[in-house]
């Protein structure tokens, strides 16, 4: 319980996010020389963090794979030594920086990879507010208030970021979308998947994500309310309830003995499974429009979308210490 109300405090304060300079950049222009035809140079990716496996994973899909040519990930730098130097080996990326600030200058796009969310705006800080096209990694922090100061932020200097949950933005989800879109009069969601209140990377939150911002995906309504239901033997069978504004359920179900996720919604024709009935082929919707993007500066999901699954999550976690329903703050 130490442990639980010691990472309320901390997401209170607004997590590792401090304060937010919100001065302009200064106005960068590129310089085209004249002359010979130049080769074309591929654009150039940093990574900040090395902990979590999906650096790799990124590494290999940019350098290895080569799935998306023109772009590779030039620049790791790793939490520890170790998690860099992995990252180097299975993720083909060729440099590892002792600062993240060696990185200024020589990229094109950012991504933040931290396990840990609330390390995740802080490092992305000076390199948005230089212009840098950024994707942060789930969860974009833990705090709604300090989602919503810095992605303004980003707003004012003009500066592209995205982030999401994998599981939600993929073409799977966007068929379910779909296929609600011809179901009528849903009363119910329940949704099964993978979280730990206790984990140290961030309680809820942490996997949390991967259930509630499929939800935030596939409905229009805002969710105003949750309730986190413990079980105290090992987070087994544990559930949180949600409510939507317009009086729709939702009650998410926490596994424990399977990694994977289900959605099952009400209809007149009783309990149905969403599924998905697309097959992806190579890189998912997630990966495909990061890269779009880092190219053209278009952002994937809405500000809005990003502050509302984080207030969900906040929310979320602040009933597991409360045992009550705490209210969704936008």
């Amino acid at each position: 319980m130490a442990n639980r109300r010691s990472f309320l405090e901390k997401l209170g304060k607004g997590a590792a996010f401090s304060t937010l300079a919100l001065s302009l950049p200064s106005t960068v222009f590129s310089q085209i020389k004249f002359g010979k035809t130049p080769v074309a140079k591929n654009k150039i990716i940093g990574i900040i963090g090395a902990e979590n496996s999906h650096t790799r994973g990124f590494g290999k899909m940019f350098n290895l794979d080569k799935n998306f040519p023109g772009w590779e990930v030039k620049y790791v730098w790793g939490e520890k030594e170790e998690f860099a130097q992995l990252a180097k080996e299975e993720g083909g990326i060729p440099v590892i920086v002792k600062e993240p600030s060696e990185m200024m200058g020589k990229i094109d796009a950012l991504i933040v990879d931290h396990r840990y969310g609330d390390l995740h705006l802080d490092a992305a800080l000076p390199f948005v507010k230089a212009g840098i096209p950024t994707f942060v990694d789930k969860p974009f922090c833990y705090s709604s208030q300090a989602a919503k100061i810095f992605l303004e932020m980003a707003r004012e200097v003009g500066t592209p970021v995205t982030s999401y949950s994998s599981i939600a933005h993929s073409n799977a989800t966007e068929d379910m979308r779909k296929q609600l879109a011809e179901m009528k009069d849903i009363n119910q969601i329940t949704c099964y998947g993978k979280a730990d209140i206790n984990s140290i990377y961030g309680g809820f939150i942490f996997y949390g994500v991967h259930m509630v911002e499929p939800l935030i995906y596939l409905f229009d309504e805002k969710i105003v309310s949750a309730r986190f239901n413990k079980n105290e033997k090992d987070n087994l069978n544990s559930s949180a309830s949600l409510i939507f504004d317009n009086g729709r359920m939702a009650t998410l179900v926490i596994t424990t003995k399977k990694y994977g996720w289900q959605t099952f919604v009400e209809t007149d024709e009783g309990v149905v499974e969403l599924k998905s009935r697309v097959e992806t082929v190579g890189p998912d919707k997630n990966y495909v429009d990061m890269v779009n993007m880092f190219s053209t500066g278009k952002e994937p999901r809405s500000h809005e979308s990003i502050i509302h699954g984080i207030a969900v999550l906040e929310a979320i976690q602040k009933s597991v210490i409360s045992d009550n329903w705490e209210s969704v703050k936008l």
